[in-house]
């Protein structure tokens, strides 16, 4: 079911882009730092989008990089402190024989 969904969400936003595309197909002109050329409008605005998600993208995955990162540090800390208790435990319980 959540496949059909996500298939019909896909298929509605293509269908969004196709017509956006057919109505902005007037060329503009995109300045660069080395010259200029004519492009039609709808490639520089798909274009800005995808450099868009590509930095927000980037973002996203170095964020999840470093919570993972977080992650097994904490988890080496809490195993060590783990060892640590029945390490003592251990050690008391001896003491208490004695």
């Amino acid at each position: 079911m959540r496949g059909q969904t996500l298939l019909i969400l896909a298929l509605l936003a293509a269908l969004v882009i196709a017509v956006f595309a057919v109505i902005n197909v007037e060329a503009v002109e995109v300045n660069y730092l080395f010259g200029t050329a004519e492009w039609p409008l709808i490639l520089v605005v798909l274009g800005a989008v995808v450099m868009g998600a590509l930095i927000v993208g980037s973002i996203g995955m170095y964020k999840l990089y470093r919570l993972q990162q977080e992650v097994k540090y904490w988890k080496k800390q809490a195993e060590s402190k783990e060892t640590e208790t029945e390490q003592e435990k251990h050690e008391l319980e001896m003491n208490q024989k004695e």
